[in-house]
């Protein structure tokens, strides 16, 4: 794989309606529909920021024919289900995984414009990721598109980085910077000893892996390889939008217990 063609396209979002997310990705932060279908075993829907980084929203659907997500939400409750890395070559991607000790555990090859296959969240530090080639997106008369709540701000958001904690900086680096071709944007320590890498990808995609030392995000991880902390986002008057808390750093911050498991910090743009 080129580093310069494999590209982090978006985080997606495990809730059982997927509305309540686009409530607060579309309502709240302005997110302009991307697309979204119904596929057997989940649907799918997409919002997208104002620097091109997307979210995307999952709920379980035709669960008889793929109950694969519906099992997620029994085990994990809502939350971040996974990581999808767009690639030009999809079995050289599957390859380069494989050779670097990350096989994947389920691949679909079949359709022309969008083949796929996944890495296990164990492997990946506590976040499914998935390799995904697609000839295009998926046009207006291919999508389904869903009544969404408005925006309830006037520009939309920009969403600047996902931020993943895990118990092995090193590991996790052979994936993410080795396996998916990040490049290293910045790597340091901080005062209380945790250690992080900053990893960007061509267009807005950015991952920050950090290993933490502070014992009450020590507790949070657990027993894990990792798990994904919050997501960043930028837009005017943060302090409006619901839910929203300000930390003593200047930053706001939605709990994940009032954001269906996902922790939200945003900053005044």
């Amino acid at each position: 794989m080129n580093s310069n063609t494999v590209v982090l396209d978006h985080i997606a979002l495990a809730a059982d309606t997927a509305w309540d997310n686009f409530d607060r990705y579309r309502g709240d932060l302005g997110g302009v529909w991307f697309g979204g279908m119904e596929v057997p075993g989940f649907y799918w829907g997409q919002v997208q920021f104002a620097n091109g980084m997307v979210v995307e929203m999952l709920q379980p659907a035709n669960v008889h024919l793929d109950d694969f997500l519906r099992r997620f939400l029994d085990r994990s409750g809502d939350g971040p289900h996974h990581l999808t890395f767009k690639v030009p070559d999809i079995v050289a991607a599957m390859d380069r995984a494989t050779a670097a000790g990350f096989p994947p555990v389920r691949s679909d090859l079949s359709q022309d414009f969008w083949k796929e296959a996944f890495l296990h969240p164990k492997q990946c530090h506590g976040i499914v990721v998935q390799l995904a080639q697609a000839s295009h997106h998926p046009r207006d008369d291919e999508v389904q598109h869903h009544a969404l709540p408005p925006a309830r701000v006037a520009e939309s958001a920009t969403f600047d980085r996902i931020v993943h904690l895990v118990a092995d900086l090193q590991a996790a680096l052979m994936l993410y910077r080795d396996v998916l071709q990040g490049t290293v944007v910045a790597q340091d320590s901080e005062p209380d000893g945790s250690a992080f890498c900053e990893l960007k990808w061509p267009g807005p995609g950015r991952l920050l892996l950090r290993q933490p030392a502070d014992l009450a995000e020590r507790a949070w991880l657990g027993d894990r390889t990792g798990r994904t902390h919050h997501l960043e986002f930028a837009i005017a008057n943060p302090h409006t939008i619901r839910d929203a808390k300000r930390l003593v750093s200047g930053w706001w911050e939605i709990a994940p217990e009032s954001n269906h498991g996902v922790r939200l910090r945003i900053k005044e743009a």
